[in-house]
């Protein structure tokens, strides 16, 4: 289980997950307008340090950001929370719920279960 992240920290997670490894000039240059100041980008970095889902390697006086956690190991434990709190631990109460909610269709679920059963052979 990972220590949750703020909607801030995800964001700059997102782009050192898609950049794999970066400098603060990347990751700027890779978020979306409107861009937060870099000197805030650098405050969610160092905290992401902290919380050591990002490792740093130092050139000099440069800084490169690298993940420490899987984008999957992530989204898995986040996903594994949201169902525990919000679905009595039950996947099949979240996906009847996003079904009646119109967030997936039947058509999709039905082939997402195909997709499930060949990658299962």
């Amino acid at each position: 289980m990972y220590k949750t992240l703020t909607k801030a920290e995800e964001q700059i997670m997102q782009v050192i997950w898609n950049l794999d490894k970066a400098f603060l000039r990347e990751i700027m240059d890779a978020l979306a307008e409107p861009k937060p100041h870099q000197n805030t980008v650098a405050t969610i970095i160092k905290i992401l340090v902290d919380k050591d889902f990002v490792g740093v390697n130092l050139f000099g006086r440069m800084h490169q950001y690298y993940p420490l956690v899987a984008k999957d190991a992530y989204t898995q434990s986040t996903m594994n929370t949201l169902v525990r709190g919000y679905f009595e631990g039950s996947f099949s109460n979240a996906v009847s719920f996003m079904v009646k909610e119109k967030n997936i269709s039947i058509g999709e679920l039905e082939m997402l279960l195909e997709e499930l059963k060949k990658k299962k052979k």
